[in-house]
């Protein structure tokens, strides 16, 4: 079964995720995709995080009409921070007839080799790239194991979310609504 790996904090999941996760589903050779909710990333700073289980939930209610995305907890029992390559490894080892491929946005590849083994990861996993606004020329374009998926261009931020929530305004249609009412019941990002 070939499944694609779509990491990130999800802090919150939103329709940007969702739109990406669908069309890969759905117009590429994966099988399913899976959201990989990262407790911590290490590029990131921890600040404004929400838990990595309330983070687990919004992706599991968001995606739960749609047999083909999963969510997954793997790295919540791994080091922290937890290195792609590291996840990858594990995921193998856990489903060996399982064709495991990377998603990611056209913007994080301009960073990819800052990743820790990312020669490894190219070397074992294929890249299913989706475009990402103004993203900066750079050399994995014609990389044997990059594949650029056609999806639409999305540029809704997380923390624009968290933003409007933090000051009372509206997040109707950029997350769905059962997130949305997660989000509102528990009084998160306020």
């Amino acid at each position: 079964m070939k499944i694609g790996l779509f990491f990130g904090s999800f802090n919150p999941i939103h329709v940007g995720h969702l739109i990406i996760a669908n069309t890969m589903a759905y117009t590429t050779d994966l099988e399913q995709v899976w959201f990989i909710v990262s407790p911590q990333n290490p590029f990131k700073k921890n600040k404004g995080l929400l838990h990595e289980f309330d983070r687990l939930t919004m992706v599991e209610k968001a995606i739960s009409d749609n047999y083909q995305l999963k969510a997954s907890d793997i790295e919540f029992s791994m080091p922290k921070p937890s290195y792609t390559i590291d996840t990858l490894t594990k995921l193998a080892e856990r489903h060996p007839t399982h064709e495991f491929k990377l998603i990611m946005g056209e913007d994080n590849l301009v960073q990819f080799e800052n990743w820790k083994n990312y020669d490894k990861i190219l070397e074992y996993y294929e890249l299913y790239v989706y475009p990402r606004p103004n993203t900066p020329d750079h050399h994995f374009k014609n990389h044997p194991k990059v594949k650029f998926i056609e999806a639409p261009l999305l540029d809704i931020s997380a923390t624009f979310i968290r933003n409007s929530i933090k000051a009372g305004k509206p997040i109707r249609y950029m997350v769905s609504d059962v997130v949305e009412e997660y989000i509102r019941w528990k009084k998160f990002y306020l």
